[in-house]
């Protein structure tokens, strides 16, 4: 029987203490630090899911698309034909699989990469986002839309958990976990080496009897739906959807740069990755709230200068620390003992 790593114990006995620490630290913020907590782990969710693909070299700009995809179709779906998100939510991720390999197919088989197939994707995501707006009798456009309340807004039924905090806590914190353990089955497969001689050399590959477009539609699909899942996690807890809050190429381009910053190469890298940019983007928010220069100067706009920052960062990041925060550390540590051993 394989032992439990005793570091994961504390980790995940710390996490389900956590509601009950905040309580005791801050009861009269309890709301508000644990709805901070909740959107570090919905985009670590999202960044994770993305990180698998990206750790191979398939830098997909369109990930936003598939958020969207899943927001958008389950609270479409539960609004106009009060279909269950129990059933709502599936049906979106298979949407958004569909979406994923519908543009990941040709690009493929034609072996279309690197910037490339960015490209690609930023075209997706941006089909994806001009399709709410200019549908706006149904999804409300620019504008955005709610989910229905059901009764006093918790319920299985109607997947609405926003009220009680300490509910929707233990609720993301389930995805979070249920796609790590995605992610670490997937490090742990044949299919994990047979995507990294992809990256290295596709002809190499496909000479030694890689099917490279199916181990690339593999992931892809697995990348797209718990992206598309994260989507509907995120609309059921904030009960208010948009194309500028989760769909779009701001969110596609926060998804790229959270993962890159934590180390997308690590388990928890995109983790780490989701903790700095919603301290960066929280940090700023009050900064810009509480002086009265920073107002003045930007006024509304300085709420954006986020996407500023996060564009200077992630080139620093690329530059100085390729493998993001999480990666240099372990790489740090391991270089510690290494010499510590030598001696």
């Amino acid at each position: 029987m394989k032992r439990i790593n005793p570091f994961y114990a504390v980790g995940l006995a710390a996490l389900i203490a956590l509601p009950a620490v905040i309580a005791g630290v801050y009861p009269g913020g309890q709301r508000y630090y644990l709805h901070i907590v909740i959107q570090m782990l919905i985009w670590a969710q999202i960044y994770t899911g993305w990180s698998l693909m990206g750790r191979f070299g398939l830098t997909s700009l369109g990930h936003g698309a598939f958020t969207g995809i899943g927001a958008y179709v389950t609270v479409l779906l539960w609004n106009y034909t009060g279909l269950t998100p129990l059933v709502g939510i599936p049906v979106a991720v298979i949407i958004a699989v569909i979406a994923g390999l519908l543009i990941g197919y040709p690009c493929f088989l034609q072996r279309i990469k690197g910037h490339y197939f960015a490209l690609m994707t930023l075209a997706m995501v941006e089909f994806v986002r001009l399709c709410i707006v200019g549908w706006r009798s149904v999804t409300g456009g620019s504008l955005g839309t709610q989910a229905q309340r059901y009764g006093d807004g918790i319920s299985l039924y109607a997947v609405q958990f926003e009220p009680d905090r300490v509910l929707a806590y233990f609720i993301v914190l389930a995805a979070w976990l249920m796609t790590l353990a995605i992610w670490h089955r997937v490090d742990r497969s044949m299919d994990r080496l047979a995507l990294e001689a992809l990256g290295q050399d596709e002809e190499a590959a496909a000479a030694v009897g890689i099917d490279v477009t199916r181990e690339k539609l593999k992931i892809t699909a697995i990348s797209a739906g718990l992206c598309a899942f994260g989507g509907a996690i995120f609309a059921q807890y904030q009960m208010y959807i948009g194309p500028e809050t989760i769909a779009g190429l701001g969110v596609s381009l926060s998804i790229v740069f959270g993962a890159i910053a934590g180390g997308m190469g690590v388990l928890l890298g995109p983790t780490v990755g989701a903790v700095f940019t919603q301290f960066l983007s929280e940090g700023l928010r009050v900064a810009v709230q509480s002086s009265q220069t920073l107002s003045g100067l930007f006024g509304n706009r300085a709420l954006a200068l986020d996407m500023l920052i996060y564009g200077v960062l992630l080139v620093l990041f690329i530059i100085y620390m390729p493998k993001g925060i999480l990666g240099t550390v372990q790489n740090w540590l391991r270089r510690v003992h290494h010499a510590e051993k030598t001696r």
